[in-house]
């Protein structure tokens, strides 16, 4: 059996608008964006590639214990991370970066959390409600689906003020829909209606699994069983991105029910840098992305605006700037002291917390005074 996906495309990968019946309803979205914004939309995406591979270098150099790339998938993260209206909530897995950049998170807290010297990384309460990365693959759309079903009984929702309701949307991945979590995440949010987007970037590869093998129909046709609309967008265009999540979004925020986005778009590296993709990948595949790139795309349409060499001269010097900023913080990083695992672990202090970093404590004194 055969699937024909009308995936969504605002912009083609030669740079120019689309048009047609899938792409027509979206436009206005796009209309409404000022210059500045759209500008903005490249910003973000230059200067948060130039950062992963900063970071996947240091990662190298012995600065990281491990670091999960995003190299490709800047387009799928930007787009719908600048969908979500302030008051939303964002629940992202371990590569959304930019969208942690967009909503005001230091990208040095993602290093520091993946260096090993943090809890989490950030407080989502003074963080523009963009929660902490999940590492268990797929549970974050429980978690989600949880805090959107909190929205609901909290009456924060479907008040028809846009500019107020809340919705959530959650990020995962092509791998992660294969998880029994996001499957019990899609029953409860069609049983309770939740205002949420599941946002499923679609990388085609699960570590070493290709999606072909995980699902033999398109991805965004999965929800439906559960009672979901989904939608299939092309993952490596900012502009479908932004405008089909910020359409998905309203409808759930306005009552209307949870609603899914499959965004293909290609992982252009390792899945981490634990991973050496030469060993399942051929690499005429990954040629066969290298032109579909979602920066140069969008460049040469800002171009065809009259954006000129200036303004990417511009961004190609604070991408530069921002990747030796994180290399000398990087470096600068003090280990915390030992104390601060206990510090955390419940909500108020445990006398378990206590008798292991007693424990502890006498354990270090031992080797110090010569005992041990």
């Amino acid at each position: 059996m055969s699937y024909t996906a009308a995936t969504v495309q605002l912009l083609s990968e030669k740079g120019t608008l689309v048009e047609g019946d899938a792409a027509d309803e979206y436009f206005p979205y796009i209309e409404a964006l000022s210059d500045e914004q759209l500008r903005e939309f490249h910003r973000q995406m230059v200067v948060i590639r130039r950062f992963d591979i900063e970071a996947a270098n240091l990662q190298r150099q012995g600065q990281l214990a491990l670091w999960i790339p995003s190299l490709g998938q800047e387009a799928a993260q930007v787009g719908s991370g600048f969908a979500a209206r302030p008051q939303d909530h964002i629940f992202p897995a371990y590569r959304e970066h930019v969208v942690a950049r967009i909503r005001g998170i230091d990208p040095v807290k993602i290093i520091e959390m993946l260096r090993g010297i943090s809890h989490g990384g950030w407080d989502p309460k003074t963080n523009n409600n963009f929660h902490l990365y999940t590492l268990v693959i797929g549970s974050q759309t429980l978690h989600a689906t949880g805090y959107a079903m909190g929205v609901q009984l909290d009456g924060a929702t479907a008040t028809g003020d846009a500019e107020k309701d809340i919705a959530v949307i959650v990020y995962f991945g092509d791998g992660a829909s294969s998880q029994g979590d996001v499957s019990e995440a899609l029953v409860f949010a069609a049983s309770y209606q939740t205002p949420q987007v599941f946002f499923l970037q679609n990388n085609h590869w699960a570590i070493s699994i290709p999606v072909e093998t995980q699902s033999r129909t398109p991805l965004y046709l999965r929800p439906g069983g559960f009672g979901i609309p989904g939608v299939q967008i092309d993952g490596n265009d900012v502009l479908a991105s932004y405008a089909v999540t910020r359409a998905n979004l309203d409808a759930a925020r306005s009552g209307a029910g949870p609603r899914f986005i499959e965004a293909l778009t290609f992982r252009m590296g390792a899945h981490t840098t634990s991973d050496d993709p030469t060993k399942y990948q051929e690499s005429a595949l990954l040629q066969s992305w290298v032109p579909k790139d979602p920066i140069t795309r969008f460049e040469t349409w800002l171009r065809s605006r009259g954006e000129g060499d200036e303004f990417f001269a511009e961004i190609a010097t604070e991408a530069e700037d921002l990747a030796a900023d994180v290399r000398r913080r990087t470096l600068a990083i003090v280990d915390p002291p030992v104390t601060k695992m206990f510090e955390h672990v419940y909500t108020d202090p445990h006398p378990l917390m206590g008798e292991q970093q007693a424990w502890l404590a006498a354990y270090e004194a031992a080797f110090e005074g010569g005992q041990a």
